[in-house]
Order: structure tokens, then sequence, then C-alpha cells
């Protein structure tokens, strides 16, 4: 009657409702750069981080477009996991390929740099037919100014990746990534994978600089900018 609580109700935090809402924010369209709305979501990655996901659908032209963001920032040491492929059932695990994150293929001498695909969270035979559209369906690699043997080549790159998603060809997928931000699925978890190896590795110098962290200085920067 006098309007007191004993107790007041508690908060939900508000991280807890971005898991469950999609965020939207204008933006345009990066093919006819015509007005177009983005879509943006947090999800939590089982035995992993936050991820963000963001899709734009352009009503006008029809583009489609998503990329995969990291939620957390980068880690200190980087991650180098490697699958060795023997059954069709491996095609549907989970990966997180992110922004830093080369592949490399060795049985079919194939090695793709970083930031190629930008972010992606997808299974690992979709990531293996985006790369094979990469590579087969090149404008350079195609047309009469094309090389027959090179044509040759990818026809052939083409079938040996056909048949290690039919498991007809064993391979190993490696996925590196200094960042340490990606992540390919453990289907035996929480126990260890005895198909897969995730190591971790102290990043070369190189590696910081690409990334932008050997001029990034987190402590004592205000030393210097402070009047004397």
């Amino acid at each position: 009657m006098l309007g007191l609580q004993a107790e007041a109700p508690e908060e939900k935090p508000q991280e807890e409702d971005l898991r469950n809402e999609v965020l939207q924010f204008n933006t345009n369209c990066p093919e006819c750069n015509a007005p177009a709305q983005t879509n943006m979501k947090l999800v939590q990655i089982p035995h992993f981080k936050e991820v963000i996901i963001m899709a734009t659908n352009c009503e006008y032209c029809g583009h489609r477009t998503n990329e995969v963001k990291s939620g957390g920032a980068v880690e200190p040491l980087g991650t180098r996991i490697t699958l060795r492929i023997t059954d069709p059932s491996d095609m549907t695990r989970d990966l997180l390929k992110s922004e830093t994150c080369s592949v490399e293929i060795p049985e079919l001498e194939f090695e793709l740099g970083m930031a190629i695909f930008g972010g992606k969270f997808t299974t690992l035979e979709g990531l293996l037919k985006d790369i094979r559209d990469l590579v087969t369906k090149n404008p350079f690699t195609l047309g009469d100014s094309s090389n027959p043997g090179q044509v040759d080549k990818l026809q052939e790159f083409s079938q040996k990746l056909d048949q290690i998603m039919e498991g007809k060809m064993k391979a190993h997928f490696i996925m590196n990534d200094p960042a340490g931000n990606s992540y390919l699925q453990n289907v035996y978890a929480p126990e260890d994978d005895p198909e897969m190896k995730v190591e971790r590795y102290k990043r070369t110098f190189d590696q910081n600089e690409e990334l932008g962290l050997n001029d990034m200085k987190t402590e004592g920067y205000e030393t210097g900018l402070a009047p004397r």
C-alpha cells in the first residue's frame, strides 16, 4: 500500500536478451548499393565462444551475403586444427572460419590464405563446396585466354575434392588461425577426437604484425602524453 517492496525484482541481464533477439540496422547492398537491412544475432557455439552472425538480403537485386565475426578478443596463442577426413560423416561437422584463418589440404597441394572468404560459420562440406566454386569458377582461369593444361588441373582438383566429400579419398584438413578464433566441431566432446588434433602455438613477429598487435599498447599508453 505504501509502494514499498521488500526485495527489488531481479533485472534480466541485457546480454541474455541479445542472445534471443535479432538486431536490424540499415545499410546498402554491396552489389547494387540499394538500401537494405542487415540482421545481426549473437550465437553461442558449444564448447567454444560467442560469435556474431550478420546477414544481408537485398530486395532489389536478390544479393545475399552473410559474415561471422568473433565475439571475443584475439587469443594469447594461435590455433592450428588438423582433421583427418576418413568418413563422409565428417562433412557434417560445424566449423567457424574467422577472417584471419587460412585453410590447407596437403593431399591436393592447396592452400587458402586468410581473408579470402572472410568469416564463415558453416559445415565442413559447405566450406569445401565454396572452395571448389572459388577455384573452378574463377574468371581468370576460364575463357579463351585460359591455358588448356591449367583447365585440366582444375578439373582434376574438382574431382579429387568431390572424392573427399564423398568419402572415397582420405585427406587432411588444416585450419591455421593466428588469432585463435576459429573452431572445428569435436563430435566426441567433451572427450578427445582421435581424428582431430588441436595445437596452440606462439605467434611469430610477422603474424603479430598482420594482426596489428606489435604497435598496440594497452599499458602505460598515457606516458608521454601528459603535459610536461
